[in-house]
């Protein structure tokens, strides 16, 4: 018979099992915190911030959001951030994983190059690449267009989404394809009808970072739009920061309402992402 530890099955001591619990704990709090600040900051009326007085809550108020959804052009540049970030989701999604199923299922001439490029892509830095996109946009006449910042974010987007992608199209058995074309469908029928809906974990996690990416940039949306109405999020709320002041109390209540969104698409993929990220990793 084996000894019991004195901690259940997991074979751990009461003091290991004490400090792993206390540095989770600690971990969670750590996480939490400026969570928990940033929110009650927003809470503060204006210009309370600066008391050198630590208040976690000091008259708690509502105003800080009210200006900030009805005197400001915020809900505008949230509009606009979405219907990006929106379509750089719809459109990245797409790209990556006919390019995975390809890469994954089909062998042709450049092939290995095609594999090279996805990842050379990834290697340079955003400020790297402002200048050529400009120029790029510019002469295509897209500069100050959302097609034109769609564009520019699935240059990001799409390279790592189509590497997980096909990554997780490998783990899915080539019988299947084969099967359905036995069956009578074509091969883009085969992968719509048979494939992509087993790959829903990996398509989750490619929409996820899709969105991601489009919805918190800041250097392309900066060099690449002008003017109040055609700003997102991220070029807008450098009007609440001057040279001498930053407007905290509006920035946190802004910062508040922008997770939202993201949180709810966090909410709608959340249960297939540790899977998509997973299933990659190895190949069955």
């Amino acid at each position: 018979m084996s000894k019991n530890t004195g901690s259940g099955d997991t074979g751990r001591s009461l003091p290991s099992s004490i400090a792993l619990h206390g540095a989770l704990i600690l971990a969670s709090a750590i996480s939490v915190v400026p969570l928990l600040w940033l929110v009650l900051t927003s809470l503060k009326p204006k210009d309370a911030w600066i008391s050198s007085d630590v208040r976690f809550f000091d008259r708690p108020t509502l105003d800080n959001y009210t200006y900030v959804l009805t005197e400001t052009s915020f809900p505008r540049w949230l509009l606009n951030s979405v219907l990006v970030a929106v379509l750089t989701m719809v459109i990245g999604v797409f790209i990556a994983a006919s390019t995975g199923y390809a890469v994954s299922r089909y062998r042709f001439a450049g092939l290995r190059s095609i594999l090279w490029l996805l990842l050379v892509t990834q290697m340079f830095p955003v400020a790297v690449l402002i200048v050529p996109l400009y120029n790029l946009l510019g002469s295509l006449g897209l500069i100050n267009q959302y097609p034109g910042l769609v564009i520019a974010y699935l240059t990001v987007a799409v390279p790592f989404s189509a590497w997980m992608m096909k990554g997780y199209f490998d783990t899915i058995p080539t019988e299947i394809d084969q099967a359905g074309q036995i069956d009578g469908l074509t091969p883009f029928g085969a992968f719509y009808r048979l494939v992509l809906p087993l790959a829903k974990p990996g398509l989750a996690v490619a929409a996820f970072y899709c969105f991601i990416t489009a919805w918190g940039e800041v250097a392309y949306a900066t060099a690449f739009m002008t003017g109040d109405d055609h700003y997102t999020l991220a070029p807008g709320l450098q009007q609440f920061v001057s040279q001498t002041r930053a407007e905290w109390g509006w920035l946190t209540a802004s910062a508040v309402l922008i997770t939202i969104p993201a949180g709810a698409v966090f909410l709608a993929v959340q249960r297939h992402l540790v899977t998509g990220l997973t299933s990659g990793a190895t190949k069955s």
